[in-house]
């Protein structure tokens, strides 16, 4: 290259670097300017802001200053309140001081003029004993024995009028208030039966009852312990026991097994299952009904089963449960005339025959099986006595006592009320029955026909046939020798031995 090439070249980039030079230093100089603005404005804001500040600072100050003002003005009024009041406690309080002062002063005063009426009292009686020559007390006693001399025959003929008075009216006003509670008590007489009967519904059903070669109606004979009659009346069944709650069993069993039509061994035995639970329902229910129509609440469970189950007792012909709630309504009335515990007397008059549901499961008397089945399951001491002296065997230890003894009477005494021929037809039954029960390896034992008959199951896993015709014989000679009875009675051993099995 030549040199006027080279310095073109140099003159031109020295050119160039001029002109950038001065770009840039215009570019810098529009940068300070900005920048000195931005400055300006960011001073002049930040001294708003401080200004703004300030005024809220003052503001807040202003209003705290106000506030404090207010709050030690008020601080002011209340301690000006207390000060007053401390005040007006002082007062009253030197007041109560001062009221002391003259009551300690009148307690001084009336203590002297005590003393003082003391002395003369004391000088008066010295003087009065030194006048008669006697001591107070000998002065009391000759006084006492003087009124005494003097009242003594008036006493005596006024105790022996009220005596004679007493014995006079007594009777009569007993005989009043029994006639009372009799009148106050109308129930009905009514006298249980030992038969029941059941419509049939056609000459099929009585076939279907009896079964064949009658094995239905020994089903139901032997399930219930009831003696089936079907041909002694026309068109009916009849059900007859001397035990009420066999016959009601066999009542209801009969009428399911009519109503349903499917009469077998095996269904009466179901039917008969659930006839007997219908009738502990029933127990219950009626003793519960008992214990709310004489309004006795709070009588244990066990009680009101045993009350219940008199609903199917008699006694003499008259049934357990009506003679006990009539006897506890008597009661009632009587207790409230002589003043005696009326619920005391309602309670045990509505239990004190709940022994002749258990007779023929435990020994003893009723009225004593009454009262230890009361003390058993709870029930108030009082009422257990009460219950258990209604008979003259125990004494009566109270009112109550002898108030259940007299209703009991009156209840029992009512023309028509009991049948004594049906109670001795009863216990004849009963004494049948107990006598087969008392061989080893007897199952049940029922007697059916009027006492005519006695039939007898035996268990024959424990008896064999050969057992079981001894058994006949053994019955028969203690029947024999052991009881009274009008007639013969047929003695019927029975050993029955089932296989059950399942095909499947």
């Amino acid at each position: 290259m030549d040199p006027i090439s080279i310095g073109a070249v140099l003159v031109a980039l020295g050119a160039g670097f001029g002109i950038s030079s001065y770009t840039t230093k215009q570019k810098l100089g529009k940068a300070e300017d900005e920048a000195k603005k931005a400055l300006e404005k960011a001073e002049k804001q930040a001294e708003k802001v401080v200004a703004e500040a300030k005024k809220e600072a003052a503001d807040i100050s202003d209003a705290a200053r106000k506030e404090d003002e207010s709050r030690r003005k008020e601080l002011r009024d209340t301690e000006n309140r207390l000060v007053k009041r401390e005040e007006n406690l002082d007062k009253k309080l030197d007041e109560i001081d001062k009221r002391a002062e003259k009551l300690r002063k009148g307690e001084d005063e009336v203590e002297e003029l005590k003393n003082q009426i003391r002395e003369i009292r004391e000088k008066q009686q010295d003087k009065l004993e030194k006048i008669a020559k006697l001591k107070k007390t000998e002065a009391a006693e000759k006084l006492m024995a003087m009124t005494e001399r003097d009242i003594q025959d008036d006493l005596k003929g006024l105790v022996a009028k009220l005596q004679n008075d007493a014995k006079e009216n007594a009777e009569e006003l007993a005989s009043m208030q029994i006639v009372q509670a009799m009148e106050r008590m109308a129930s009905e007489v009514t006298a249980e039966r030992t038969i029941t009967a059941l419509k049939l519904t056609d000459d099929e059903m009585k076939g279907r009852i009896i079964g064949k070669e009658g094995r239905n109606i020994q089903a139901i004979q032997k399930a219930t312990g009831v003696d089936i009659m079907v041909d002694d009346t026309p068109g009916m069944v009849v059900l007859s026991s001397f035990d009420p709650i066999r016959r009601e069993v066999a009542r209801r069993t009969m009428e399911m097994l009519m109503k349903d039509g499917r009469i077998h061994p095996g269904r009466i035995e179901e039917v008969v299952e659930k006839a007997q639970k219908e009738v502990h329902k029933d127990v219950v229910r009626a003793g519960e009904d008992a214990a709310r129509e004489v309004g006795i609440v709070g009588i244990p469970k066990e009680v009101l089963q045993l009350i219940g189950e008199l609903k199917y007792r008699t006694s003499y012909g008259q049934n357990v449960l009506k003679h006990s709630t009539e006897m506890a309504h008597m009661a009632g009335i009587l207790a409230e005339q002589l003043g005696a515990d009326v619920k005391t007397a309602k309670y045990a008059a509505l239990i004190h025959d709940m022994g002749k549901a258990l007779t023929h499961k435990m020994e003893g008397k009723h009225h004593h099986i009454s009262g230890e089945m009361a003390r058993k399951y709870g029930c108030p001491e009082e009422v257990a006595q009460a219950a258990e002296q209604h008979h003259d065997d125990v004494e009566a230890t109270s009112t109550e006592a002898v108030i259940i003894r007299v209703v009991d009477a009156i209840s029992a005494a009512r023309p028509g009320a009991r049948n004594i021929s049906a109670e001795n037809f009863a216990e004849r039954m009963r004494d049948l029955e107990n006598t087969a029960l008392s061989f080893e390896g007897v199952d049940k034992a029922y007697a059916i026909s009027a006492g005519r008959e006695v039939r007898v199951f035996v268990q024959p896993t424990k008896m064999d046939d050969l057992g079981a015709i001894k058994l006949s014989r053994d019955l028969a000679n203690k029947i024999e020798s052991t009881m009274q009875y009008p007639g013969t009675i047929k003695i019927n051993v029975i050993r029955e031995t089932r296989a059950i099995e399942f095909a499947k």
